[in-house]
């Protein structure tokens, strides 16, 4: 017995020390990944969050909403020098996601964050912003646009999540997690040394079959998914998902009355653009729809020429909308 006792005890300091050098690499990681990618934009208090924000530009206003475990990198990236000349540009951190906070207590859910932007909207005094939403920030832009359509001129939809599929896709699946105690604890010990490991693999699949450009870790602030409060984002951002009903997120869809557009590469290893794009059109049979033959999931990066183009399209087609509205009622 006491030979046993003693071989459990020094296994669990094994562990223990495995776990705490692991933690210090992860929270050194972290530090070297900050002074790299400082925040370099703005910061307001929403709903007890912090957002951080870029607001550049001049001209009708555009918000932009990124993805899962995105940041405002996925924009600045190559967008956001394509639209500022003739658009005010204003670009957010996701609550919990880049240099944005979210308090422990806050909801994920689509909806909810869905609100959180609307409230950000109005302290930043946007007026009608034409909405573009990437992946996950396409189903946020419109849950915006069903409970919050007063504030919503269009939509601008690249590669985005219409509804709720039946699993997470594959590169997401070890954020699969429900438990807030190992959420933190995969956070802060293996969800870097991981995904330093598996990086290939998750970048051929994340820009597929379009190739990752070499400097989106800096550039496109790809390194800030490898911070354990991205991590943990990320993971509370999917789980909230699964909580969902599909039908929680597609049956309003019909109420939507601005111009919707959807942009799409016709090769993403991510999401079906077949199945997204059905449930839209028929909830919306106004709905533009484009493909990108030879696009993956991150054309808002490899293709951004075309997603300026139709960013540049719907809202258009949002102003005439709204010029006519105006004259109707004049």
């Amino acid at each position: 017995m006491t030979v046993i006792m003693w071989t459990i005890g020094i296994a669990v300091i094994v562990v223990a020390v495995a776990l705490a050098g692991l933690a210090i690499f992860s929270a050194w990681t972290t530090r070297q990944i900050e002074k790299l990618l400082p925040p370099r934009g703005h910061f307001i208090d929403v709903d007890g969050a912090r957002i951080h924000y870029l607001d550049e530009g001049t001209g009708p206003p555009l918000l932009l909403i990124h993805g899962l475990s995105g940041q405002t990198g996925h924009y600045t990236h190559s967008l956001l020098d394509l639209l500022k000349n003739d658009y005010r540009v204003v670009i957010l951190d996701r609550p919990g996601s880049g240099y944005s906070t979210r308090p422990s207590h806050a909801s994920a859910a689509i909806a909810d964050q869905a609100d959180t932007i609307s409230r950000f909207i109005d302290a930043l005094g946007l007026h009608r912003p034409l909405v573009v939403g990437h992946s996950l920030g396409g189903a946020i832009a419109l849950s915006l646009a069903v409970d919050h359509p007063e504030q919503v001129a269009g939509l601008a939809l690249i590669a985005p999540a219409t509804h709720l599929p039946e699993k997470a896709p594959n590169i997401f699946r070890g954020l699969a997690i429900r438990s807030p105690f190992m959420r933190a604890l995969v956070a802060w010990t293996f969800a870097i040394p991981t995904s330093i490991r598996n990086r290939d693999l998750v970048l051929e699949i994340a820009f597929g079959p379009q190739a990752a450009p070499r400097d989106y870790g800096i550039k496109g602030g790809g390194l800030m998914s490898l911070r354990p409060s991205n991590f943990i984002a990320a993971s509370r951002d999917l789980m909230a998902t699964h909580d969902q009903r599909d039908d929680d997120l597609t049956e309003h869809y019909g109420s939507i009355k601005v111009p919707v557009g959807v942009l799409y590469g016709a090769g993403d290893r991510i999401l079906d653009p077949t199945a997204h794009c059905a449930a839209l059109i028929g909830k919306l049979a106004g709905a533009e729809i484009e493909l990108i033959e030879g696009g993956g999931h991150m054309i808002l990066i490899c293709s951004a020429d075309r997603c300026a183009e139709f960013i540049d399209r719907i809202a258009k087609r949002a102003a005439a909308g709204a010029t006519q509205t105006e004259a109707e009622l004049a």
